[in-house]
């Protein structure tokens, strides 16, 4: 299986880069993961917000193929514990999914287009951070989440 994390935007914050690195460095001895990144709309002031979505939405499904699960981080998903989230991606692996893309959407979130396209959502809390920040989060999580499958010392319940 194969995990890739769509992003709109780069990471401009040098300490969250630093901590993103180090989680995909640990997470090479686990699964093949990714961070794709789509590059911020040009000119997104001239735009209203669901044109902004429209707009990213398209280059998001671009990155997407048919047989990929889809799965947006969104404040309206479904949390997880940890242990639990373990447990799912352990079954989309049992299930034989071969490849999960998980989006971080724009500042306005996404649009119906990409809604439509997905299988879930999930959410990281019901706190709102910041976009560079779930990054992050999320990349830990997944790291988290394998060390978990394989009963690492990492996770302590």
């Amino acid at each position: 299986m194969k995990i890739s994390l769509l992003c709109i935007g780069k990471t401009d914050d040098g300490f969250v880069r630093s901590g993103i690195d180090t989680y995909l460095k640990r997470l090479k001895h686990y699964i093949n993961f990714e961070i794709i990144l789509i590059p911020d709309i040009k000119n997104s002031k001239n735009l209203s917000q669901e044109q902004q979505k429209d707009k990213e939405g398209e280059l998001i499904l671009k990155q997407v193929s048919n047989t990929d699960l889809l799965i947006l981080l969104d404040e309206r998903g479904k949390e997880y514990r940890s242990v639990d989230f373990s447990r799912f991606l352990e079954k989309k692996m049992v299930d034989s999914v071969s490849h999960m893309v998980f989006v971080i959407g724009g500042p306005y979130g996404f649009s119906d287009a990409v809604y439509r396209r997905a299988g879930q959502q999930l959410s990281l809390s019901k706190m709102t951070f910041s976009h560079q920040m779930i990054r992050l989060f999320f990349v830990e999580q997944v790291y988290r989440a394998f060390t978990i499958m394989r009963g690492g010392p990492y996770h302590h319940e």
